[in-house]
């Protein structure tokens, strides 16, 4: 039996604006086009660029919140 799927947000993802989901689905589809050339390939500095978006939404969620309050 197929379990419901979770329409949750995880608490650590922060909400992203239109150009961060651009920048990371972007950085996502060179990901995928590298492993197709090779499985060993280096792909270390997309998944930083990719970490980076997400901290900077994290550190503007937090300041949003906190002109909020």
């Amino acid at each position: 039996m197929a379990s419901k799927k979770s329409t949750e947000q995880d608490p650590n993802y922060p909400k992203l604006t239109a150009g961060e989901h651009a920048r990371i689905a972007w950085n996502v589809a060179r990901m995928c086009k590298r492993s197709v050339a090779s499985e060993t390939v280096y792909q270390g500095d997309l998944e930083k660029k990719v970490d980076r978006i997400i901290d900077k939404a994290r550190k503007r969620a937090e300041k949003n919140d906190g002109k909020r309050k």
